[in-house]
């Protein structure tokens, strides 16, 4: 299996632009790489990237540092709906943007809690994520990249399809850096106390920790669990949450593998290879897909409001209904750009339009509305999240999907925490076969919609 990556930007905040792989680096691809082995850069100006993640906002992040952190990551999607984490960090951090690598990006899930708030993952779900993950490891190691910076829950991502990724925020050239593993240090390997380097030992030690993180779900310090393990203990270090789903021998064999790797002594560790010959024969429902496993076969893992339902449905009659019942309501605090023009006859110019747009709409006019909308949005003098809402409906209700997404796509621009855009996104994407997707816009509604309710 290929190591795939997951898309980085990486944003350094003391200069006006980032640099972006464009390149999918995977096994037997050399597809875009430039002289120097490296894949080729776009680059994107910082007010892009704060678009793509509403401003940087809190409920963004998805890296493990917290905020005030010198390097956060943010989760984020661009105007052409492609979506990237966005890495920002300190000029003295990492002035090195090419030690970046990237591929592909998904945030359909990031994991860092096995037993879940809402569903557990499944025992054979994560004997795949320690699988897929040192094979990871295997493939950076044969291409020369075998030190891995602080290997642990966070890293694990998962594609539209919920197979497990390594994100390759932690991969790292030959450094010594003393800053290269977490401050805590009951997770630290023990070489790396003494020497500050990193070395591929030192990411077997930490595939350990994440095997522990796997079978107990729970984030216990490799002393206590060998403690555990030496007294037979292994109760203790099993989740609850998957009783019944293994037998003794299987969780023996991972416990073991588990103390291998966790060794004091860096050379009696197993090998990236070593590991995966391991892993392969623990593997169970080895034909049935990731989203299965995850609980994604085909309906929403997640709780839907009638609206969502709606959604799910492709009903195009009830977003209609509750759009003309809302109004423009869901302007009120939407970013406005106004205009001197709007005190001349082109004022008056986009009022009629709008007023067009909006009879048509009501009497299911779409073709109309359509030209309308377009009217009051080509005069440029305001941006109104509404009026692109109405004409995403309207394209979906013409069998246009494409135009339906981009005109969704551009209210929750102007609206970050409207819930109609991700709905009409999920709509859309679900009209143009792409469900996976459909599926985050459908769950990202949802939240929105019922977080809305209850304030």
């Amino acid at each position: 299996m290929g190591c795939k990556f997951s898309m980085l930007c990486c944003c350094n905040t003391e200069q006006g632009g980032v640099q972006v792989p464009e390149a999918n680096i995977e096994e037997n691809e050399d597809n875009n790489i430039e002289g120097d082995g490296l894949p080729s850069f776009r680059e994107y100006t910082v007010d892009q990237l704060r678009k793509a993640t509403s401003g940087f906002a809190v409920e963004n992040i998805v890296s493990e540092h917290g905020e005030k952190a010198p390097n956060v990551v943010y989760k984020g999607k661009l105007e052409n709906q492609m979506r990237i984490a966005i890495k920002r960090f300190d000029k003295s951090a990492w002035p090195d943007a090419h030690q970046f690598l990237a591929d592909e990006f998904s945030f359909n899930k990031f994991s860092h809690n096995y037993s879940g708030e809402t569903q557990p993952m499944k025992w054979a779900m994560r004997l795949r994520v320690a699988l897929h993950l040192a094979q990871a490891l295997e493939y950076c190691t044969s291409k020369g990249r075998a030190l891995y910076h602080d290997l642990n829950a966070y890293r694990v991502l998962f594609d539209d399809d919920f197979n497990p990724k390594l994100s390759c925020f932690g991969l790292m050239k030959n450094r010594r850096d003393g800053k290269s593993y977490s401050t805590n240090l009951a997770f630290t390997p023990p070489e790396y106390l003494r020497t500050g380097r990193v070395t591929p030992e030192s990411v077997t030690y930490s595939f350990g920790t994440l095997l522990l993180d796997l079978l107990s779900g729970k984030h216990i310090p490799p002393s206590h669990a060998l403690d555990l393990i030496r007294d037979r203990n292994l109760q203790s270090l099993t989740d609850s949450c998957l009783e019944g789903q293994f037998s003794d021998d299987e969780g023996t064999e991972l416990v073991r593998l588990a103390s291998r790797c966790l060794q004091s002594e860096p050379r009696e560790r197993p090998n990236p290879r070593s590991l995966v010959t391991a892993l392969i024969p623990l593997q169970k429902d080895s034909e049935v897909p990731s989203h299965v496993l995850m609980g994604t076969d085909g309906s929403a893992a997640f709780p839907l409001t009638p609206l969502g339902e709606a959604c799910l449905r492709i009903d195009l009659t009830s977003l209609h209904e509750v759009l003309e019942k809302i109004g423009y309501k869901d302007d009120e605090g939407a970013a406005t750009e106004l205009s001197f023009q709007m005190w001349t006859n082109q004022m008056q110019q986009t009022l009629d339009s709008k007023k067009k747009g909006d009879a048509a709409f009501r009497q299911k006019d779409f073709k109309t509305a359509i030209e309308g909308y377009t009217e009051f949005i080509d005069v440029g003098s305001m941006v109104s999240p509404t009026i692109y809402a109405r004409r995403s409906l309207s394209y979906l209700f013409s069998n246009m999907p494409t135009e339906g997404l981009g005109d969704a796509m551009q209210a929750q621009m102007i609206s970050p925490v409207w819930f109609m855009a991700f709905y009409l996104q999920a709509i859309a994407l679900l009209a143009l076969g792409k469900e996976n997707d459909a599926q985050v816009a459908l769950k990202e509604g949802t939240e929105l919609e019922t977080k809305k309710s209850t304030n």
